[in-house]
């Protein structure tokens, strides 16, 4: 389990100097996390649990940003033993790397917030890695307005994370763009609520109408002039009932329908109308797609042709979603732990993503052609670093 600390009743952050209209940002919102439209628990039971459109979405960016691998820097060559570089390899005695980064960036798509906890020793590096759930995290603002400490709350307990002596706070907040709160992000999943309820409703209407033998219901018309074309309530009870009970259903799909005199059927067909609603369906699951940043035709949505073919499609989700995605993540790890492994910088190592190996060729390709660059810039240009014991600039 990770170590945190209780909760410690009317304990104060210290003081620290800021910006004046930080203050007011404490005052606005309050620290309270709000979901637009819609909570957690709802977004993601009708996002990801019933909709296979936005699952598939979140799999692939959080297992595709996950697989790259990420690699230490110090002193602008490789670090292969630096501690940080133990620590990203094997975060913690349950996960390794990419199974810590999938529960991260699967949060962040899902939540728009995705939280990294640093436990050990107080005093020295971090030597495990945890990644939170957003819906158990409260930000708990400090005096200047800006979060000072997290509260993770579950099972009716709650635990205070707060910043150390050195001002070090043990959690990594990310979160993506919301432009109505100061503390909390916006999820394409609750960007495309819309979409994900038109896509739902168009499934659940596709699932009634199987169930009704892929056609609307008829109409049964009663004709008797001795009793002014009008049923009995007995008679209109009893054949309610048999309808129900004998003729309704995917099973009772093609048994012929039994008429007494004066009855008869009208069958009804959908209209094109009616028959719309599948474009519609196609149309939402594109929308969702756009959300997330996903090719529709990655995700086998008709209708759209975009890219002349998949391989196209998946490089542009390479360079569209996934790459700048784990780019930042590198970054905010490599500020976060910046106070406790000084000089280390954390990158994706993209050259091992074979999506992108076409594009990798092409620039290894132009570099080995600019006869003025030396080994060095070369290197640099290829985002290698510099690593003066192998390279020279003479």
């Amino acid at each position: 389990m990770p170590r945190t600390r209780p909760l410690v009743l009317g304990e104060q952050p210290p003081e620290a100097k800021a910006s004046p209209t930080r203050r007011l940002i404490a005052l606005a919102s309050g620290g309270r996390p709000q979901w637009t439209p819609r909570d957690y628990a709802a977004l993601s039971r009708e996002g990801v649990a019933k909709n296979p459109v936005v699952y598939r979405s979140i799999r692939m960016i959080a297992e595709a940003a996950a697989s790259v691998p990420l690699v230490v820097f110090a002193g602008g060559a490789r670090a292969p033993d630096h501690p940080l570089q133990a620590l990203i390899d094997r975060p913690n005695p349950e996960q390794s790397a990419p199974d810590l980064m999938e529960a991260f960036f699967s949060a962040l798509q899902t939540a728009g917030d995705g939280y990294l906890e640093a436990a050990g020793d107080p005093d020295h590096p971090p030597t495990e890695l945890y990644a939170l759930r957003p819906d158990r995290m409260q930000a708990v603002p400090g005096p200047d307005g800006w979060p000072d400490a997290y509260l993770y709350q579950a099972g009716g307990r709650a635990v205070r994370l707060a910043r150390d002596g050195a001002g070090f706070l043990p959690v990594l907040h990310l979160k993506l763009y919301n432009p109505t709160d100061d503390y909390y992000g916006l999820s394409p999943l609750a960007a495309a609520a819309a979409a994900i309820d038109i896509h739902n409703a168009a499934s659940a209407w596709n699932k009634a109408l199987l169930d009704n033998a892929a056609r609307p219901s008829g109409a049964l018309v009663y004709s008797n002039k001795d009793t002014a074309d009008h049923l009995s309530d007995e008679q209109f009870d009893r054949l309610k009932a048999e309808l129900s009970d004998t003729y309704t259903g995917a099973l009772a799909a093609g048994r012929p329908l039994l008429l007494e005199g004066g009855l008869d059927w009208k069958p009804m067909s959908l209209t094109p109308a009616e028959m719309d609603f599948i474009n519609g369906k196609h149309a939402a699951a594109r929308e969702i797609a756009l959300a997330f940043g996903v090719p529709p035709q990655l995700l086998g949505v008709p209708g759209d042709n975009t890219y002349a073919n998949y391989k196209e499609a998946n490089s542009a989700f390479w360079r569209g979603a996934v790459v700048p995605l784990v780019e930042r993540a590198a970054r905010a790890i490599t500020a976060w732990l910046a106070p406790k492994f000084p000089g280390a910088v954390l990158r994706p190592d993209l050259d091992l993503v074979p999506a992108l190996s076409a594009e990798r060729d092409a620039l290894w390709a132009r570099l080995q052609a600019a006869s003025f660059l030396t080994d060095a810039e070369r290197r640099r240009m290829a985002g290698l670093g510099d690593d003066l014991s192998e390279v020279s600039d003479d």
